[in-house]
């Protein structure tokens, strides 16, 4: 880092750390800037991660994950000093920039990125309508196929008719427990 480093002010910078150190690095670098006094430098350090749906022994889950593994975000006013309080941070690995200049991310990627992590309910996109051949991936039907006739969006569930035993049954199933033919 050298002196005539351009004050860009208060901005967003990301920096690479190792894989699942992220909540450590986030946990030092708040502990650094505490006992360096880096309050005015240093504000705000974020670790992207959205909400998703799993589905784990037929019942559905959310679970946290991150958006980038490896990655930990930081709003910052770059300056010697405080390029050095985070540089040395253990298990940071550097920032993301060219050379050892780091490279601010602009605002509209920091709502966007907010915005995702703000999503409260994970939603679903599945481009099936009814009628749809479906195979059934998961649950007591699994490798089973049947049709779509009923799509619930909102809960995430759809209806479909599966050949059992000779007759037309219908089963409720979670659209992530189908895949289109």
């Amino acid at each position: 880092m050298s002196k005539q480093n351009i004050n860009l002010g208060r901005k967003w910078y990301v920096l690479h750390t190792y894989s699942g150190y992220e909540e450590n690095v986030a946990q030092n670098l708040k502990q650094r800037v505490e006992s360096m006094d880096m309050e005015d430098k240093i504000f705000e350090i974020l670790i992207p991660i959205e909400k998703k749906i799993k589905i784990k022994n037929g019942k559905r889950k959310v679970v946290e994950e991150k958006i980038f593994p490896g990655y930990v975000m930081v709003e910052m006013i770059v300056t010697d000093e405080s390029w050095y309080v985070v540089r040395n941070t253990p298990n940071v690995t550097g920032f993301i920039g060219t050379g050892t200049i780091p490279t601010p991310i602009s605002e509209k990627e920091i709502k966007s990125l907010k915005k995702r992590m703000g999503v409260e309910e994970p939603k679903f996109k599945l481009d099936i309508i009814a009628g749809s051949p479906v195979s059934i991936t998961d649950g007591p039907f699994k490798n089973m196929e049947g049709k779509i006739t009923n799509i619930d969006e909102g809960k995430g569930k759809v209806k479909v008719v599966v050949s059992m035993f000779g007759r037309e049954t219908p089963v409720e199933l979670d659209f992530l427990q189908i895949k289109k033919i």
